[in-house]
């Protein structure tokens, strides 16, 4: 059996193809017995706690033949970890696990599957023998089920800095979509299509008007007069050089890249730039603080001559023209 089913889980018909009675098949799903059946027409082959993978099969071999895990499972499995909350049923205590089906399907949600109907269903993405929708259609059938415009502007700026897709494959997916709660995905994509990277540079740009500085430019290339390639920085002012960082230590994961973010800060003031930084709960708590720090800053660097640094928009965060295709 574990030869056919390698995931120890299988459809009630498929076991009664493979002989046995369908009797057989819900008796051994009794309470004590041998299995399980944690879905309708679905049998784990065994008695124990089932994995995520096992959830995930059971929840693809329901949703039947076109069906592709979305949301928030397909984002993770396509490499994203910013901004998914874990939801959990709190019958079961497992989190639910998207599914797009044909909208011609009869399938309701059911149990721990949230079932997202689609008159086009797109082509798979397969991730370890699993059905994924793309990350774009992934991306945004999350985004609409997030509660919070932080959560959402760390999801699809995570999709975004990975050059996993563009902004303009997101902007695409939202505006052929359905309209279902978009408002708050439509307004956080603006604003990564303006340079945010995160909830905390989401935070300091509406934090920015009350700075009076001149409109800065977000998440930009740093280059010296000769070409050479200093960094990304947070916040540029151009007119001053001047950077400012959002230091959030979501982004040292490691040592290493804990050095990479404090050589680069190196670089910018070697190179003449004039450098500050915040930590992320300082501009929730505090704003009027580091709004005078920005403004003592922006102060010195006017005070000296501009060093002959140049700045580029970075490509991955950059918007195409958008094309209407019919989909949902």
């Amino acid at each position: 059996m574990r030869t056919r089913f390698p995931d120890g889980v299988a459809t009630a018909k498929q076991l009664v193809e493979a002989g046995i009675r369908e009797r057989t098949v819900y008796r051994r799903c009794l309470d004590g017995g041998p299995w399980q059946n944690p879905l309708p027409g679905i049998v784990f082959l065994f008695s124990g706690r089932p994995t995520r993978r096992q959830l995930v099969v059971a929840a693809l071999l329901l949703g039947g033949p076109k069906s592709l895990v979305t949301g928030a499972e397909a984002c993770r499995r396509h490499g994203l970890r910013r901004g998914l909350v874990r939801r959990r049923d709190d019958r079961e205590s497992i989190e639910e696990v998207d599914l797009l089906v044909p909208d011609r399907r009869q399938l309701r949600s059911v149990d721990y599957v949230h079932v997202v109907r689609t008159r086009t269903v797109p082509e798979p993405v397969v991730r370890s023998g699993i059905a994924l929708a793309p990350l774009p259609r992934a991306c945004m059938d999350a985004a609409r089920r997030l509660r919070t415009d932080g959560e959402i502007a760390e999801l699809l700026s995570d999709a975004v800095q990975q050059r996993l897709c563009t902004v303009a494959d997101l902007s695409l997916e939202l505006e052929s979509g359905s309209r279902r709660h978009t408002a708050l995905p439509r307004r956080v994509l603006r604003a990564v299509a303006d340079g945010a990277r995160s909830a905390a540079e989401l935070a300091a740009k509406r934090m920015w008007p009350s700075t009076k500085l001149p409109a800065p430019m977000w998440n930009v290339e740093i280059y010296t007069g000769d070409g050479g390639f200093l960094g990304v920085a947070d916040c540029w002012l151009d007119d001053v050089a001047m950077v400012w960082e959002i230091e959030s230590t979501e982004w040292h994961l490691s040592p290493a890249q804990h050095d990479r973010t404090v050589e680069r800060a190196a670089r910018f003031t070697a190179a003449g730039a004039v450098y500050t930084a915040s930590k992320p709960r300082k501009i929730r708590t505090d704003p009027a603080e580091v709004v005078r720090i920005l403004r003592a800053t922006y102060a010195q660097a006017a005070a000296r001559p501009r060093p002959p640094l140049v700045a580029a928009r970075s490509t991955a965060m950059s918007v195409k023209p958008l094309s209407r295709r019919e989909t949902s």
